[in-house]
């Protein structure tokens, strides 16, 4: 939201639909991206170096709660009504068939290995998110009918974390140890975000973040960094079975705040990323081809690449490279398996159709005003 202080018209964009964009969320959901990006092409280079591990475990501690936290708030809407149905399938279940198909395909493909399965039950890399999201979403009416839906939700991630059964389909071990994120976003209103945005907030989140990154340091010989990935139960990782219920709740205070410490500095104003903040998906789901193609073809091995510099010269090329399949014409090339219309697939909507026939007067009289004003 715009702040007191500023002109509206430069916080905000207006898109073809008439509905108007904060600027603060597209350069957060930007920025946040870009730092997945980045962790992901960190991974074949930190075990070289604590500074970069501890700082993979610190962006790894917020970067998908942040994510997935905006996720939840404007999800707040959803409902089962058939058209917001219909998104849900064409724009979550739809890309995660089509990519969930092409990452295996690519593997096979560039690193010769015919023997990689397809398999729409088991997410591979990235696809996971979609799946998580489809869940997340078509649950929100449950959350936002039952009295203390976070509580209830930090329960269900418990017990995931003691419940090596759950097993690997569908990733439900991720789509539950996350879940909070996603239901504390449902329960999240502007103030909430204009509070975090604050210069006192901001001036704390320093030394909060300074912190972190000493904690971090002093972990990566001390704790297994699957923790952050909240893939797995804690017996699947080694620790008592009473340890999962522990980290859920002390990795979401810690997640809590170096998320609200994030949004501290996000820009408030439109600058020159924050149109790519529509397009973040895209980058998302596009750049784990770049990121594997690297590890396939080895592409991280130089001795170079594990030295400062190289691992500066490679959060360059990632946050150059994320930020280049975020743009309008990387989006054109794929909208038609990321956002496909597919009126084919569907009955027509009655009810959304006498709401049309009901706006339709409106729209021509707001027409006829406006050539009124513009003679």
């Amino acid at each position: 939201m715009p702040s007191a202080r500023s002109s509206p018209r430069r916080n905000e964009q207006r898109p073809p639909d008439g509905k108007r964009r904060d600027a603060f969320f597209d350069n957060a959901k930007f920025l946040a991206i870009v730092l997945v990006a980045v962790g992901h092409t960190w991974e074949p280079l930190k075990g070289d170096s604590r500074t970069l591990e501890a700082l993979y475990t610190v962006v790894y501690a917020f970067h998908m709660p942040a994510f997935i936290l905006i996720s939840g708030y404007f999800s707040r809407s959803f409902d089962l009504r058939p058209d917001r149905l219909r998104r849900l399938i064409t724009g979550v279940a739809v890309p995660y068939i089509v990519f969930e198909t092409a990452y295996p395909l690519f593997k096979r493909a560039i690193d010769d290995d015919p023997s990689m399965k397809i398999s729409l039950l088991d997410p591979w890399y990235l696809t996971w998110f979609l799946v998580a999201l489809f869940v997340w979403r078509l649950t929100t009416p449950i959350w936002k009918l039952v009295r203390h839906p976070l509580p209830l939700a930090l329960v269900l991630a418990m017990l995931a974390s003691v419940s090596p059964a759950i097993g690997d389909d569908l990733d439900l071990q991720r789509v539950l140890q996350f879940l909070p994120f996603f239901v504390l976003g449902l329960q999240m209103k502007a103030e909430h975000f204009q509070w975090v945005r604050r210069r006192s907030v901001r001036i704390l989140s320093v030394p909060v973040f300074a912190l972190a990154l000493a904690v971090g340091w002093w972990s990566v010989p001390r704790m297994n960094t699957g923790w952050f990935y909240h893939r797995d139960s804690a017996q699947e990782l080694g620790a008592p079975w009473w340890t999962g219920p522990v980290m859920v709740l002390a990795l979401f205070g810690c997640s809590l705040v170096l998320t609200a410490c994030f949004f501290a500095w996000v820009p408030r104003r439109t600058l020159w990323f924050t149109a790519l903040g529509a397009g973040t998906l895209y980058g998302y789901l596009l750049h784990g081809f770049v990121v594997k193609a690297g590890d396939y073809q080895g592409w991280f091995e130089p001795a170079w690449l594990h030295g400062p510099l190289g691992a500066l010269f490679v959060t360059v090329l990632a946050a150059a490279g994320v930020t280049l399949l975020c743009t309008p014409p990387v989006r054109r090339v794929f909208r038609c398996v990321m956002e496909p219309e597919m009126k084919w697939a569907f009955r027509p909507d009655a009810a959304e159709s006498a709401r049309a026939r009901e706006r339709q007067p409106v729209r021509e009289t707001a027409e006829r005003e406006r050539t009124t004003v513009g003679a």
